[in-house]
């Protein structure tokens, strides 16, 4: 028993297996009798799975009921079944059919409420698209295999999909022929004359019909403007990451002129006198080279208003100055907008951080405090750290000095400093130092001049 489903992706022939699953045989070969699939959409389309179909509005339509058995008594035009307590049954599951082979059709089923074990299928079947899906077996009936139609699997299996796996573009069963129907018609059920046209439900749920071609842009000319907008972006990109635009979607000023083909003659004074007949220049430059200053033969004139510009670009197009024909454009460069936004940007920092190399509000940096740090220490070095506290470290140990002796000891630690940060302490310098620390002790008390080294250190 065969069944020919002439579908948008191309015909697909199924052979039934009436002896394992007649239930299910029955059900799908009436449902295509009675014209019940037509118009019914492809969707839940797992690449390299299956895909699913049999509801003939579509699941994500709110007019949808999920499909009926033939049992159900459906309209084959409206697709509305009228009996709705037997729209489903329990198919059979053969333990001997398994997914292993890619086409492989199955109804697809639900758990019942009642008892999870039992299962129940209404016109939803799934087609697998390769082999050995295991994940199906005992949940989804198999009743047939596709024996023809292959390469319209193979279409729907890289079709482009959406995130439910609807397909883009509409894949559709278009009309059904039963080859082969070995069983007697329920009681009640009408085959139509011909195919029902599709229901206003099903109409609305297409996206991009089946038949809608899609036409591919494909113009050279077109098409090599996108490359190079694409590639100016990506370059305005690169300049402004490495800081030499202030922003990517920068653009050059309207008011400002570019000349070139220049006679090397030809001064800014020249220029200017020249365009100022078309309005007020705010600037005339004529681009030199940085070592010898010879002209490069081209300039930039900055107009007041961009009125001015535009009847200089129109008048002076071709124009002979210095006997060389001059040719007239509009500025495309952005090098000085760019300067003056970095200038500005780096004078804003130096105002509210400070900063270094040319700004105003810079306060160097000293090595040593000078006379507005409150300490002045002039030509010499000195102790770190103040005069009184080294008395008070002094007295600590015990040892009572004099004024004049604490000088002398205060004396001799200078020279000591001096000869040591200068690099250049002789031996002579050292015993100078050493005697003269030596004879710092008052008289009756034991000071060794190790004791007294100690105290400088």
């Amino acid at each position: 028993m065969s069944v020919l489903l002439e579908t948008s992706a191309g015909d697909i022939t199924i052979d039934l297996f009436v002896n394992d699953a007649p239930k299910c045989c029955e059900n799908f070969l009436k449902l295509c009798k009675i014209k019940y699939y037509n118009y019914a959409p492809v969707y839940n389309v797992q690449r390299d799975f299956s895909f699913q179909t049999g509801d003939p509005i579509g699941p994500e339509s709110k007019d949808s009921d999920g499909g009926s058995s033939i049992w159900g008594m459906p309209d084959g035009a409206t697709k509305r079944t009228t009996r709705p307590e037997k729209k489903a049954f329990i198919p059979e599951f053969s333990k001997k059919r398994k997914h292993a082979e890619r086409g492989t059709v199955s109804m697809a089923t639900t758990p019942s409420k009642i008892n999870p074990d039992e299962r129940y299928a209404s016109s939803q079947f799934i087609i697998t698209l390769v082999d050995n899906i295991e994940q199906l077996d005992g949940k989804a009936a198999i009743f047939g295999e596709v024996v023809e139609g292959f390469d319209a699997l193979e279409k729907i299996n890289t079709a482009f999909v959406d995130e439910h796996g609807r397909p883009l573009q509409d894949i559709r069963i278009l009309h059904t022929v039963v080859l082969d129907d070995p069983y007697d018609d329920p009681a009640g059920l009408t085959e139509p004359p011909s195919s029902p046209v599709p229901s206003a439900e099903q109409r609305a749920t297409v996206r991009i019909a089946y038949d809608e071609v899609l036409e591919e842009k494909n113009d050279a000319e077109q098409m090599e403007r996108l490359r190079r907008e694409r590639e100016a972006r990506a370059q305005a990109l690169t300049l402004e990451l490495i800081g030499d635009l202030p922003f990517a979607h920068v653009t050059p000023p309207e008011q400002i002129l570019f000349v070139c083909k220049l006679n090397p003659v030809t001064r800014d004074e020249d220029l200017e006198l020249i365009f100022s007949r078309f309005g007020k220049i705010l600037s005339c430059e004529v681009i030199r080279d940085r070592k010898t200053g010879d002209s490069l033969q081209y300039a930039f004139i900055e107009f007041a208003s961009k009125e001015d510009c535009e009847r200089a670009y129109f008048k002076m197009q071709g124009v002979l100055i210095d006997d060389h024909r001059i040719h007239v454009d509009f500025s495309q460069s952005v090098s000085k907008l760019s300067s003056d936004w970095r200038s500005t940007t780096n004078s804003k920092t130096a105002r509210s951080k400070g900063g270094f190399g040319g700004i105003d509000s810079l306060e160097k940096r000293r090595q040593y405090r000078g006379a507005e740090g409150g300490r002045d220490r002039g030509d010499k070095y000195d102790y770190v750290f103040d005069k009184e506290e080294r008395r008070r470290r002094i007295q600590s140990v015990g040892t009572v000095l004099s004024e004049t002796e604490i000088a002398t000891m205060e004396e001799a630690s200078g020279i000591k400093r001096k000869a040591s940060v200068a690099g250049v302490a002789t031996g002579t310098e050292m015993s100078v130092i050493i005697g003269l620390v030596d004879s710092a002790g008052p008289a009756g008390v034991t000071t060794p001049s190790s004791q007294s080294s100690s105290l400088l250190a």
